[in-house]
């Protein structure tokens, strides 16, 4: 059986590495790599784009960062309890003509037993800013 520690219920330090093991993750742009932290089933709904499953996943984070470039990530635990956590978020990257964004989010994210995550619903905004206002390199 497929395992991802830390495994739930979480405790603060568990959440902790939970969300810095996602951090790192999605900062590695591998869309691959990145939907094995989700179960096979995995539900998701982002922005206004709903997935299920890892195949999914793959493909939507594949067009993803075929658009947003240089693509830099920051997410904060927010809270926790048993298998679910919120967690906030912000990231910058910047289109193919060159203008910067960072996006703010919330996510909410529920683990199985094995410690995969078998929900995540995002909200997220974007916001126009020059390069010169980045905070993320």
């Amino acid at each position: 059986m497929e395992q991802r520690h830390p495994l739930p219920p979480f405790t603060l330090e568990t959440a902790l590495q939970k969300v810095q093991a996602a951090e790192d993750a999605w900062n590695t742009r591998n869309p691959e790599k990145i939907a094995k932290a989700y179960t096979v089933d995995s539900e998701w709904r982002n922005r206004t784009s709903f997935l299920n499953g890892r195949k999914e996943i793959e493909a939507f984070l594949e067009n993803k960062w075929a658009t947003e470039l240089d693509y830099k990530l920051k997410k904060e635990l927010w809270g926790f309890r048993g298998n679910r956590m919120a967690v906030r978020f912000e990231y910058e990257y910047r289109n193919d003509a060159g203008q910067w964004f960072r996006a703010y989010g919330n996510e909410n994210w529920e683990f199985d037993e094995n410690g995969l995550m078998q929900k995540r619903y995002a909200s997220i905004n974007d916001l126009e800013i020059n390069e010169s206002e980045r905070k993320l390199k």
